[in-house]
Formats: structure tokens, C-alpha cells, sequence
């Protein structure tokens, strides 16, 4: 990387809810971002530090040609990685199927494989991960069998991660929201319910949980923590 070259964070699932509010943190502090997505995200006043980039994260092979290809024009250094995208489909023993079991799993955790492998190569010493997990993946909630197990896959490939990178001093945490006011969540329509049972009384805002995202990545305050999983459920979940 030059020294004319802007510190860049790949965000995965960038279009919306905690992805794009974890992108507009990173653009908030001056770095260029790889918004990914799978389709184009856009981010009014910001052009010239977003490069979109529409891949599929199921697909290894096309996300690395596709960020071979843009990468140079970035100074070639990937220093941060958010790993967002994902999806949450409700399954039961009675309900669940083989291919929403694959489209779970390979969105939500051979996806967040293929984006750390593919983006590791291009991580200098001091760069950092951070993937999305949920409470799910430690505390049972009914209605999300596969969910839940797709993100205790989440919560120790990250500590596999973290372990394996170590001596490359690139350092892998995760985050597990609770329930977060995004439009998937909204949609379900019992996000007042929920908000009613957590302790703080409401439910966390995307741009709380992107704060910590940039916290764990992108400053030197978790410059010393690897392999964790940080809870964020206002109280709903104590571990």
C-alpha cells in the first residue's frame, strides 16, 4: 500500500440494514469501502470512496477474481473485513427443508468462509475481522433450528480463525446482535413484543451494533482481543 492509498474495509450484505450502516461508519471515519452485495449498493456522497461490488458470497472463485480486479486501484490491502451478509429463513424439525438447510448454511457460513479466505490473502499485519453471529447461535429461539445452527458455525469458525491468523497478527472476533431494527426484523412484525421483554426496553438501532463492528476493525481499542464473540441484546441475553 502506498501512502497516498485510504485504509480499505471490506462490508459484506452492504445494501441494507446492519451491512450499509456498518459501510456509512467506516466511510464516516475516512476509509474506502468494498461494499458487497448482491446487488449494486449505492451511498449518496460518498462515490468516490465506495467501490460496489456485486458477488455472490456461496461463490469463492468469483468473489476473489472480483476483488483481484479491483483491489490494485485500492493501494491492494484489505485492513478490515465485516462479514454481514446473511439470512434468516424461520425452520422447525417439522417445517425445515434440504434446500433451506443449504441456503442457510451456505449463505451464513460458507459464505463467511469464502470471504474470509478470499480476503486474507490481501490482509497486512494488524488488519482484523469481524463476523456476524447472533444470540441464536448460543441461546435457543424457537422457529430458527437451522438459523441458530448456522450461527454456532459462525461462533467457531471464528475462533478457529482467530487461532489460525494469529501468527499473521490479523485478529478474528465476532459480534452477536439481539433483535436490531432492521427491515428483515421489521417485517416480522413482532419486533414491539420483543422490545417489551429486553431489559433496556427496546431494541438496538443498526448504526449501535456498526459502532462495535468498526470498534473490533477498525480502531486500536480491541487492538489485544481475538477469538471472541461479543454479545449485543440489551440485556435479553447474559452470557
Amino acid at each position: 500500500m502506498n501512502n497516498t492509498s485510504p485504509r480499505v474495509a471490506l462490508v459484506t450484505g452492504a445494501g441494507s440494514g446492519m451491512g450499509r450502516s456498518t459501510a456509512e461508519v467506516f466511510l464516516s471515519e475516512g476509509w474506502h469501502v468494498i461494499a458487497v452485495d448482491v446487488t449494486a449498493p449505492e451511498f449518496n456522497g460518498h462515490s468516490t470512496r465506495v467501490t460496489p461490488l456485486v458477488a455472490d458470497v456461496r461463490d469463492r472463485a468469483s468473489l476473489q477474481a472480483k476483488l483481484d480486479d479491483v483491489l490494485p486501484e485500492l493501494g491492494g490491502s484489505i485492513h478490515a473485513v465485516a462479514n454481514i451478509a446473511g439470512v434468516y429463513p424461520p425452520s422447525s424439525l417439522d417445517t425445515y427443508t434440504e434446500e433451506l438447510y443449504r441456503l442457510v448454511f451456505d449463505v451464513n457460513v460458507l459464505g463467511v468462509l469464502n470471504v474470509m479466505a478470499a480476503a486474507a490473502r490481501s490482509m497486512p499485519e494488524g488488519s482484523a475481522m469481524v463476523n456476524f453471529a447472533s444470540v441464536d447461535g448460543y441461546h435457543v429461539s424457537p422457529g430458527q433450528l437451522v438459523y441458530g445452527a448456522s450461527k454456532a458455525a459462525v461462533i467457531m469458525i471464528t475462533k478457529a480463525t482467530a487461532l489460525e491468523l494469529a501468527d499473521r497478527k490479523i485478529r478474528v472476533n465476532a459480534i452477536a446482535p439481539g433483535w436490531v431494527d432492521t427491515p428483515g426484523n421489521r417485517a416480522t412484525g413482532r419486533m414491539e413484543a420483543a422490545a417489551a421483554a429486553i431489559p433496556v426496553g427496546r431494541v438496538a438501532q443498526p448504526e449501535e451494533i456498526a459502532r462495535w463492528a468498526w470498534l473490533l476493525t477498525g480502531s486500536d481499542a480491541a487492538g489485544f482481543m481475538t477469538g471472541e464473540t461479543v454479545t449485543l441484546s440489551g440485556g435479553d441475553v447474559i452470557r
